[in-house]
């Protein structure tokens, strides 16, 4: 494969589409213009140091260098899964929830492809490992998030139904089933789309990538393929536990639904007198 070589005056040439955005964003009074340059420059510092870092990786080949990246991965996609849904667990329940599904599903996803599909030798070869683990938590990221987001925004606004079946005598399985099953089918349905679109709308970003490096077009196609099944496997299973522990969280041994453990993110702001 021949590898074409950017260089910065190509980098530079690219931000222009940036700049003329930003531009356009003047004349229209938009006011996202310094949003958009900020955003690009945060991307390209963000970029250049984690691929100055990943050389590092990549030329020591020291599996505790591959597990301390892999860690600051995992834990910044477990930050985020926590924090994007409009409300809030007690005590941390978010991330704690974000941590136990972003780190398995994750793991078992990646470790499988290694020891199975791709092969590396040896088997947790930063080259191969680190870039996988990115992609998966991108997946695994979003469904996560969305299943917990669907759930909570449920059970704040079904709580006198999930109550009243509740007084009915009903376990607390039945009056969270069809919140459960509404919250995972929301978190997978982007997955699905994603497979659906692949190949006959959109390139999908990795076999772009191979392409441009040069591999074969059938060969990218197989990658391709493999990823986006281990990106749906993924993401199902943080959904999945992610949508049940949050679930087993919001209730209790006594079949109560325990509104009190969950909050707003942001606590709603109070109309000064007079207004409103």
């Amino acid at each position: 494969m021949t590898v074409i070589h950017l260089q910065f005056t190509d980098i530079a040439l690219a931000a222009l589409l940036a700049l003329v955005n930003a531009a356009i964003s003047l004349l229209l009074q938009l006011r996202v213009h310094r949003q958009m340059l900020w955003a690009a420059m945060r991307m390209a510092v963000q970029l250049l140091l984690v691929g100055w870092v990943l050389r590092l990786v990549f030329q020591t080949q020291s599996p505790l260098a591959t597990a301390l990246v892999a860690l600051v991965m995992v834990t910044a996609a477990a930050r985020e899964v926590a924090a994007r849904p409009s409300w809030r667990l007690s005590n941390g329940g978010n991330f704690g929830i974000a941590a136990a599904t972003v780190a398995i599903s994750s793991a078992a996803t990646v470790v499988l492809a290694l020891l199975t599909a791709i092969r590396p030798n040896p088997w947790h070869a930063p080259r191969y490992a680190i870039p996988l683990l990115g992609i998966v938590l991108g997946s695994v990221l979003n469904a996560a998030s969305l299943g917990l987001d669907t759930f909570f925004d449920g059970i704040a606004l079904h709580r006198p139904g999930v109550e009243a079946q509740l007084a009915l005598g009903l376990p607390m399985k039945t009056a969270l089933q069809e919140l459960v099953r509404t919250s995972i089918r929301r978190g997978t349905v982007p997955i699905i789309n994603q497979m659906s679109a692949a190949g006959i709308i959109t390139l999908p970003g990795i076999m772009t990538g191979q392409l441009l490096a040069g591999m074969d077009p059938i060969d990218a196609a197989k990658y391709q393929i493999v990823l986006l099944l281990l990106l749906t496997g993924a993401g199902g299973l943080a959904c999945v536990g992610a949508v049940l522990m949050a679930a087993r969280m919001i209730s209790d041994d006594r079949q109560r639904l325990r509104i009190d453990r969950l909050s707003p993110a942001k606590p709603a702001r109070s109309v000064p007198a007079g207004k409103g």
